[in-house]
């Protein structure tokens, strides 16, 4: 079973004292007022069958925001129920411009590690929205497919290096996507230099005898 969700962005919701004991929310916790994203999610989580898998679209705050939504997403990921955090483009969608992110959850898991893809940087851009091409999609889909670890992109990652973050999963802490600065031999570097004033000297000096020549001051 493959059960998928693209719920409103962070909607306001007036949770009541009742709410507490709903069978969907009481292991866990309600969300707050301001965002009931979490409550889309953990609806959609309980209906969920035993062997079945969730993909939901959410915004990037329910990876890290703190308060209710931390209780939440603590007591997930130590059930081992958060299975892949897959970060994509800005511009994606025509309700919204933010970038946004596919959490998948299972309540069987195979694996005891989750795995990171980020996809933000891999996108067609356009004019007033951004696409992805087949191939973009492709490489997402074997990425969580073979969960496949590729430099800059994607990354399994334990539980122990998930809680010492505090259970946060905001990708960029455990997916760099920057660039390594190329390392400058200041050996070579300063060879090359004085290669070079050799060279200025040498036609300098070619050049002060024409001018000697033409009766010219030197430079």
């Amino acid at each position: 079973m493959l059960f998928v969700a693209n719920p409103p962005f962070s909607l306001r919701w007036e949770p009541n004292e009742a709410m507490v004991e709903d069978f969907r929310f009481k292991s866990y916790g309600l969300a707050p007022k301001s965002a009931a994203d979490f409550a889309f999610l953990l609806h959609g989580f309980h209906f969920l069958s035993q062997n079945g898998t969730m993909a939901i679209i959410l915004p990037h705050g329910v990876l890290f925001r703190g308060g209710a939504e931390e209780r939440i997403r603590t007591k997930l990921l130590k059930e081992n129920n958060i299975d892949t955090v897959i970060g994509l483009p800005s511009n994606l969608f025509y309700s919204t411009g933010i970038p946004v992110s596919i959490l998948i959850l299972k309540k069987c898991k195979r694996y005891d590690d989750v795995l990171f893809i980020n996809a933000s940087e891999h996108f067609e851009k356009g004019k007033r929205q951004n696409t992805l091409s087949e191939e973009h999609f492709e490489k997402i889909i074997d990425t969580y497919k073979y969960r496949n670890e590729i430099p800059r992109y994607s990354r399994r990652v334990s539980m122990d290096e998930i809680e010492k973050q505090g259970y946060n999963l905001n990708i960029s802490r455990y997916v760099n996507t920057s660039v390594e600065e190329e390392k400058i031999d200041l050996r070579q570097v300063n060879l090359k230099l004085k290669a070079i004033n050799l060279e200025i000297e040498k036609f300098t000096n070619d050049h002060n005898k024409f001018l000697d020549e033409l009766g010219l001051p030197r430079i």
